[in-house]
């Protein structure tokens, strides 16, 4: 959620910005702004809508200057106007700031600050910050570091000043935010992505971390205003894979990379291809066996992942498994012990709740890994084992990519927990074997696309949509239909397909879609059978599954083929069509497919 830019250096800071914004509008966003130090004055020019917008402005006016801060705003305080946009600053425009979070004491302090005097311009929370460290006086870290013990919430700054021409002063608790390390020339951002156009090479602040970023050299205080060395990291990720390489949009260029994504990934996580194991992690088979359960924490897409996990690691390795909403899990005084492991899955690592649950495990005396795609991030750094996917950068807000290599993390967890357990070990490295050949499954997938296309436009004037699935394929229905909701705002819902009797039944008729998920294996009957009470409702039915399945030819509309597959690689092919799928009918009903309306990629406050 919300984008954040600073720059130091040689060079013209707009363009500079400018860029760096463009590589987060995946966030979401719905106003931009920046502040320049112009020699004599702080220029801040805003504009709704689109960085186009803020981007035609900024040409026109001309501004100049080495220093510059920016922002993408997806609203929380105050409509998404020109006002409410940052940079905010305070009446003599002596400082300007830029925000992510909420400051939850905002109205106090704002009550404070206009009983003496203060006028404000704008409806946001975040314009006390720009206030209060004018009135701090002195240098601008030195008024960071006054007004940040005022502050309760969560929130992720940037501000620079007139008095100081060379600095950009950064501070957080709770929001990502990174130092981008150049030659002569410093950026702050709020992710990685930002930065990777410039340098590879990074510092994560951490909670309570204030930088004092000027272009040759970045200083950092912790909470207690000592300073400290926090750790260089070496980003993977390369420049050009922040651009669409000749895709229509960045999400079907991620939809097209999960062969190797997932490829890279499973590699990664076992190095050995003749054995599951992840001892290099940390995870060998004496600490494995040391676990006794396992709590699956994440959010949105990263939960459906834990759902096929759960699977995965019952079914496969025989260890009892809980997957839990972070959002809830955090506030339900959840029952924890040191013998259960704790996962937080999360595709930017810093997703809010998933992280206040990680470290609430953490405060029980639970031991906490993560699956995430960007080193460095919070929850590696909270955790004591790292499944790290490598999907590469993800800029569309539909997940895609993210969540295939999480479902392969913990395909591979849960095969070396199998091998740790003693399970029959011909199963494990059959299972192992035929897992090598998931690139080539999920490129047999891709190649259904003109077949998917077919049937989003049968879908593209439906009002709702029902997915069906059972088993493993069951959280591939809740995928699909939030695919399809996310981006083309058509209302779709997942249902278990032997649930389906239990109210959604009652919605069915020759306007209500179903996309059932029946590929060969032993639930295809039962899924037949609830295809066949959809059928009798007149509801038409669209398919992924066997094609050599005659009964399903003659129920469905259409049959996409889904390669065949032992169940557990099923969830990772399956997840590509429907991924397609959504795509298609967003495109045909002409939606922002990379930046769907209302929605942030990476949700950093609660």
């Amino acid at each position: 959620m919300c984008g954040i830019v600073g720059y130091v250096g040689g060079r013209e800071g707009v363009p500079v910005v400018l860029e760096a914004l463009r590589h987060l509008e995946y966030r979401g966003y719905d106003s931009a702004g920046l502040a320049v130090h112009c020699g004599d004055r702080l220029a801040v020019l805003r504009a709704p809508g689109k960085l186009s917008n803020l981007t035609e402005k900024a040409y026109a006016a001309g501004l100049r200057g080495h220093l510059t801060v920016g922002h993408t705003r997806w609203a929380t305080h105050g409509a998404p106007i020109e006002r409410n946009a940052h940079p905010h600053t305070d009446e003599r425009e002596r400082v300007a700031v830029v925000h992510n979070g909420i400051i939850e004491n905002f109205r106090e302090l704002r009550a404070e600050l206009e009983a003496g005097g203060v006028h404000f311009s704008s409806d946001t929370d975040s314009e006390v910050i720009a206030h209060l460290l004018a009135a701090a006086g002195g240098d601008l870290a030195s008024a960071a570091l006054a007004v940040r013990g005022k502050l309760r919430g969560q929130y992720a700054v940037a501000a620079i000043a007139l008095a100081d021409p060379g600095a950009v002063v950064a501070f957080r608790n709770g929001p990502p935010l990174v130092v981008g390390l150049g030659e002569g020339e410093n950026l702050v951002a709020s992710d990685p992505a930002a930065v990777i156009a410039m340098t590879r090479r990074c510092i994560h602040l951490e909670d309570g971390d204030l930088a004092l970023v000027r272009a040759g050299a970045v200083a950092i205080l912790d909470a207690d205003g000592c300073a400290i060395e926090r750790p260089v990291v070496t980003l993977e990720w390369e420049p050009g894979e922040v651009e669409r390489g000749g895709f229509r949009h960045f999400m079907l260029k991620e939809i097209h990379e999960q062969p190797g994504a997932v490829s890279e990934t499973l590699h990664a996580l076992i190095p050995d291809p003749g054995a599951p194991s992840l001892a290099h992690l940390g995870l060998d088979p004496a600490t494995l066996r040391r676990f006794a359960a396992v709590r699956l924490v994440a959010c949105g897409t990263s939960w459906h992942a834990a759902l096929v996990g759960k699977f995965y690691l019952e079914r496969l390795a025989r260890v009892g498994c809980e997957v839990e909403y972070a959002s809830e899990f955090r506030y339900r005084e959840p029952l924890l012990a040191p013998d259960t492991l704790v996962i937080g899955i999360t595709q930017s690592g810093e997703t809010a709740d998933t992280i206040a649950a990680m470290r609430l495990a953490a405060a029980a005396g639970s031991p906490l890994a993560s699956v995430c795609n960007v080193r460095g991030a919070l929850a590696e750094r909270l955790a004591a084992y790292n499944l790290a996917t490598h999907a590469g950068p993800e800029i569309g807000v539909a997940s895609t990519k993210a969540f295939t290599t999480q479902l392969a993390a913990l395909l591979a967890l849960a095969l070396a927990w199998r091998d740790a357990r003693g399970l029959p070990a011909e199963e494990t490295r059959a299972l192992l074997d035929r897992a090598w050949a998931l690139p080539y499954d999920i490129e047999a997938a891709l190649d259904q696309s003109a077949a998917v296309a077919e049937v989003a436009g049968r879908l593209q004037h439906a009002a709702n949509a029902l997915y069906l699935g059972r088993g493993a394929l069951y959280p591939l229905a809740l995928e699909g239909a939030l695919k399809l909701k996310e981006i083309s705002y058509l209302h779709a819902e997942g249902y278990p397909a032997g649930e389906m009797k239990h109210g959604p039944i009652a919605l069915l008729d020759e306007r209500f879609p179903v996309i059932a998920l029946c590929p060969a294996g032993e639930l295809a009957e039962k899924v037949r059978s609830n295809i066949e009470e959809v059928r009798a409702r007149k509801a038409p039915v669209f398919a992924f599954g066997d094609p050599d399945d005659a009964r399903l030819a003659e129920l469905a509309e259409a049959v996409i083929p889904l390669p065949a597959a032992p169940w557990p690689l099923q969830p990772i092919v399956a997840a590509v069509p429907l991924q397609l799928l959504a795509y298609e009918v967003a495109v045909r009903r002409g939606c922002d497919v990379d930046q769907p309306r209302n929605l942030a990629k990476s949700v950093t406050v609660e």
